[in-house]
């Protein structure tokens, strides 16, 4: 049994980076605290949102939204734990930024009347008493998609395949909080600009100053 009691921490130590994921629970816990409507709301709408027509059938992707994003950082767990990290940080560090800017500058959305008792139209009025139509500006759906989208183009696990299925399904959900009228283009841009801000801060900037602490090692060796 000497080798049983061995290789049981050894698993646990393997999957314990998964306990990260804890966060979310946590973070889903202090949206519920900002999400309240406030003495003062903004709105973003733009001549663009107006013109963008009300789509029910991009409920469905909208909806599903959370599941592919624990979907995709699972993956990256398994196939490049650097960008399972990455996500992991970048994930809370937004998503705590996008809980400030709500507290400060609360934004709201105007919503079309949902008509008919087709399961799509089911599903968007269940999305709607779901989701408040405030704290807007950015949003999380969209910057966690946009998140997920940047990491697999930086991933050394990325092929064909996995590109075009996470490209293909973060650009969905984008679209779909715009015509489903959850969220107008400003916030898909707070949202990209967001993740971009960090992206350098967190990842590219710190990556600089290792290469440069590297390369001046190296000149120092070869003197």
């Amino acid at each position: 049994m000497l080798w049983l009691k061995d290789r049981i921490p050894k698993r646990m130590m393997r999957w314990s980076p998964l306990l990260l994921m804890l966060v979310f629970p946590v973070l889903g816990g202090m949206y519920k605290l900002v999400n309240q409507p406030r003495k003062h709301v903004f709105s973003l709408v733009m001549p663009l949102d107006q013109a963008t027509p009300f789509i029910k059938y991009f409920a469905l992707p909208y909806g599903v939204w959370i599941f592919y994003i624990y979907v995709c950082i699972v993956y990256f767990f398994f196939r490049d734990r650097t960008s399972y990290y990455h996500s992991m940080l970048l994930y809370t560090v937004c998503a705590l930024t996008c809980y400030v800017i709500y507290l400060v500058f609360q934004t709201t959305v105007p919503r079309p009347e949902v008509v008919g008792n087709d399961p799509f139209a089911q599903l968007m009025r269940f999305l709607y008493n779901r989701d408040q139509p405030f704290n807007c500006f950015p949003s999380i759906h969209c910057f966690s998609s946009y998140m997920v989208m940047r990491m697999i183009w930086r991933s050394p696990a990325r092929n064909r395949v996995n590109t075009v299925l996470i490209s293909g399904m973060s650009l969905l959900i984008i679209a779909s909080t715009l015509f489903i009228k959850q969220h107008v283009i400003m916030d898909v841009v707070g949202a990209i600009a967001l993740v971009e801000i960090y992206i350098f801060l967190l990842i590219k900037l710190p990556a600089m100053h290792r290469n440069k602490v590297a390369s001046e090692r190296r000149q120092e060796f070869q003197a």
